[in-house]
């Protein structure tokens, strides 16, 4: 009596190896811009309402120079492309805050992507937004009739665009340190005033000695100076450059400190 043994297939070993770039791709990024892009709130704040804006107040504005012989109309234009780039970045990185009260924050622990990597998805995402607050508003100035060198039109553009990486990190910040219910509703009028005090709404030399002073402490004063400089012939203001270098390792150092505390969470 002959016994028919079978062979058995060896299992295949489980590639445990991390993924490339910590899990980062183009796909996960496309699909992150395009949620964005489906939200007609975030499009109102973001890309229309600052561009309303100019044409209620950079329009009445129409004949009048710098002292430097450049319009007014392209600083009115300048400062608000600065500020529709912060509440785009700002918007984008508090996303997080409701992504956590759903729990998706949760289920992508149990996915190879890595923290850094979904934070990166998240600045990347909010830096494209803030592009596209920068593009509209100097189109929408362009079309008004501004009139400007070509290369200060390169130079405040990404001045404007570069610098809102500040408000990426608050936005990521106040997205893991406030409750999802609140953060949309603190962050519109907290926007505001910074900007206000900040100088892009009006002119600092406006204001009283005490608030130019205290415009100098805030986020908003770096990138709007840096911004404007092309156009008013400045030059490099180091008080303003440092001031954008230490909001943003403030901000994003307490973005990391803060995921890094939620991600510990169970």
């Amino acid at each position: 009596m002959t016994v028919a043994t079978s062979a058995t297939t060896p299992a295949r070993p489980v590639d445990r190896r991390p993924p490339a770039l910590g899990g980062f791709s183009a796909a996960v990024l496309g699909i992150e811009i395009r949620r964005v892009l489906r939200n007609r709130r975030t499009l109102m704040f973001t890309l229309i309402m600052p561009a309303v804006f100019f044409l209620l107040f950079g329009l009445p504005q129409r004949g009048q120079e710098l002292p430097n012989g450049q319009p007014v109309t392209a600083w009115i234009m300048i400062s608000l492309a600065v500020y529709a780039a912060m509440v785009a970045t700002t918007s984008a990185g508090a996303a997080v805050a409701t992504e956590r009260a759903l729990g998706w924050s949760r289920q992508l622990r149990l996915t190879p992507l890595r923290p850094a990597a979904y934070v990166a998805t998240k600045v990347v995402t909010a830096m494209v937004l803030g592009l596209l607050g920068v593009l509209v508003e100097f189109a929408v100035g362009a079309a008004a009739g501004v009139r400007i060198p070509a290369d200060v039109w390169l130079v405040a553009g990404l001045a404007a665009w570069l610098g809102s990486l500040v408000f990426a990190a608050f936005g990521l910040f106040v997205g893991y340190l406030a409750p999802a219910e609140n953060v949309m509703q603190f962050m519109g009028p907290v926007l505001a005033i910074l900007a206000m005090f900040g100088g892009l709404f009006v002119p600092l030399e406006l204001l009283p000695h005490a608030f130019q002073q205290i415009a100098k402490f805030t986020p908003v004063y770096g990138v709007g100076q840096l911004a404007r400089a092309p156009l008013t012939g400045a030059g490099l203001d180091w008080v303003a450059l440092g001031n954008l270098a230490g909001w943003t390792a403030v901000f994003g150092l307490g973005a990391a400190r803060l995921f890094r505390r939620d991600t510990t969470r169970v």
